[in-house]
C-alpha cells in the first residue's frame, strides 16, 4: 500500500478531485473505491513561486508564502502510476515548479472498528 501526497496550486484542486472521482478509482460515495482516506488541506509554502503574483504575505509567518492545496490519499501499489497520471493531468498549469507529488510506502495499516 502507498500514500500519495500532492502539492498543487489551490486553484486546480477542484479539477483534480473531480478527475479522481470520474476515474472511478476514488469515488468514495459508492463504497467500492480503491483509493482511501482522500483528504485535502490548504497549506502555505514558504518557497518562492514560479509566478510572483501567486505570492502573498503571511502575517502569522512574517514572510511571503504561496497558497497551495495538499491532496493525500492511500491506494494499492498497482494503482500508483494511474493515480499520479490523473493528478498530474488535472493539476497541470503549464508552468514549471507548479506542484509536486510524493509517494511513500505504508508499512502497516490498522482499521479501527
Amino acid at each position: 500500500m502507498k500514500e500519495i501526497k500532492a502539492f498543487i496550486p489551490a486553484r486546480r484542486i477542484a479539477s483534480v478531485t473531480e478527475a479522481l472521482r470520474e476515474s472511478g478509482l476514488c469515488d468514495l460515495s459508492n463504497g467500492t473505491a480503491r483509493c482511501r482516506n482522500v483528504t485535502v488541506s490548504h497549506v502555505q509554502r514558504l518557497l518562492t513561486a514560479p509566478e510572483p503574483a501567486l505570492q502573498q504575505y503571511s502575517v502569522d509567518l512574517a514572510e511571503l508564502v504561496v497558497a497551495e492545496a495538499k491532496l493525500e490519499l492511500t491506494c494499492s501499489d498497482e494503482l500508483v502510476d494511474e493515480v499520479i497520471r490523473i493528478i498530474a493531468e488535472a493539476a497541470r498549469s503549464g508552468r514549471p515548479g507548479a506542484g509536486l507529488v510524493y509517494v511513500s510506502d505504508i508499512q502497516k495499516s490498522v482499521e479501527l472498528t
